[in-house]
């Protein structure tokens, strides 16, 4: 494996937001002044539908002392910006993803409270996409140039305030994100990868896999645990079987029937049909770890099938945030719950390890244009996929090539 760079954040102490992430505050930011080098990005304007997302000219942003340019390879579609870009986050939605994107009264409302961003108040306009696949071509004045020209995956998720303290902040969230040809990002969170993977492959690991791989390793999945996956063949569902299976677990998968044959394939022992009773099928008291990001009505039959001293994880909840379930079962079992947001230190590099040592396969569902973001999210919301979505930008034009030379000869 390649030396990673050292993080700002790993020794505990506080690290202030990056300069030029702080300065995409700034709503004037995608303003193309006169002779300004542009590159195609999708801004997310405002909370609401599909017609939020522009694909327009913006200026190629500069990097900070401590920052580099990531030219963007590839970026994968996640249930985090369709959420965002809803307003899903916000209390005052109760509905699941799929029923909030036809609910206008309740989008209404979380455009109104203003809450719906994971952290602060969502950063409109601002560019989305928290998966990014790219090459160095530009670093600040405090990063070593021998980045520039490495293949690498962003870390996501930053933990602000160091390891011992869960505040956190989200490319594609909280700041500009990969949904453009160009971004920018905190050297430390720059992993360069060697992999014979495609731009589009390593497009589908880093917030699908980095929060499975979060959940695991925060339930302390171990060899011979029994692992219930929900929502196995979306991004995260599918990560999380082969990552239980990489430690050994024996992993019951729920998928859609027509999907069964396509979740055995990535090493799930069994396949128990979504809408089937779970207590039924699964067995009261016998699963050691539930790693959940459906909840809903089915909740409550997950906690149920859980054993004495078992864990839940989740760090979703498409099928709805609102449920219900018995406290007994909760403290006279000795259940753990656990909510996973921000991933900790081991994380991310262990995922670039995977990679690198063959020890996971990507699950690349289809690739789409930038431009066909909008599409591309209609079929996400189908769930008819096993899988990753991933969106490709546009090549560079001869100012941007010739701006990524000047940059590697700097």
């Amino acid at each position: 494996m390649p030396d990673r760079v050292a993080s700002g954040v790993g020794d505990g102490r506080r690290m202030e937001t990056p300069v030029a992430i702080a300065d995409q505050k700034r709503p004037d930011r995608f303003e193309l002044a006169s002779g300004a080098l542009s590159m195609r990005a999708v801004v997310t304007r405002a909370n609401g539908g599909f017609d939020m997302l522009d694909f327009c000219d913006v200026p190629v942003p500069e990097p900070g002392p401590d920052e580099v340019l990531v030219h963007v390879l590839a970026a994968g579609v996640n249930n985090t910006e369709i959420n965002t870009r809803l307003g899903w986050y916000s209390s005052e939605v109760s509905a699941g993803t799929l029923d909030l994107g036809d609910d206008e009264s309740e989008m209404s409302a979380a455009a109104d409270q203003r809450d719906g961003g994971w952290n602060e108040e969502t950063p409109f306009p601002f560019v989305q996409g928290t998966d990014c696949c790219g090459r160095v071509v530009g670093v600040g004045s405090h990063v070593d140039p021998a980045l520039i020209g490495d293949r690498i995956l962003v870390r996501a998720c930053i933990r602000t305030h160091g390891w011992d303290d869960p505040s956190n902040i989200w490319m594609g969230s909280d700041f500009d994100g990969a949904f453009a040809q160009f971004v920018i990002v905190p050297a430390s969170e720059v992993f360069p990868v060697e992999s014979t993977w495609t731009d589009a492959e390593l497009g589908t690991i880093p917030c699908a896999y980095g929060t499975s791989e979060n959940m695991i390793h925060r339930a302390d999945v171990r060899s011979g645990d029994h692992v219930l996956v929900t929502g196995a063949s979306g991004g995260v569902g599918a990560a999380t079987v082969q990552l239980a299976k990489r430690r050994g677990a024996v992993v019951t998968a729920v998928a859609g029937r027509d999907k069964t044959d396509a979740v055995l394939s990535l090493g799930a022992d069994r396949v128990v049909a979504r809408g089937t009773d779970l207590v039924d099928a699964v067995g009261e008291s016998s699963v050691d770890v539930a790693i959940d990001n459906v909840a809903g009505d089915d909740f409550g039959h997950v906690i149920r099938t859980l054993a004495r001293g078992g864990r839940y994880a989740s760090s979703g909840a498409i099928a709805g945030p609102i449920v219900t379930f018995d406290m007994r079962t909760f403290y006279l079992r000795d259940l753990t719950l656990i909510g996973c947001t921000g991933w900790d230190e081991p994380v991310f590099g262990n995922l670039v390890g995977y990679v690198e040592r063959g020890e996971i396969d990507p699950v690349l569902a289809a690739t789409f244009p930038l431009e066909e973001i909008a599409t591309a999210q209609q079929l996400f919301l189908r769930k008819e996929h096993v899988g990753k979505l991933v969106l490709i930008p546009p090549p560079l034009d001869d100012a941007q090539r010739n701006l990524v030379e000047s940059l590697r000869r700097s």
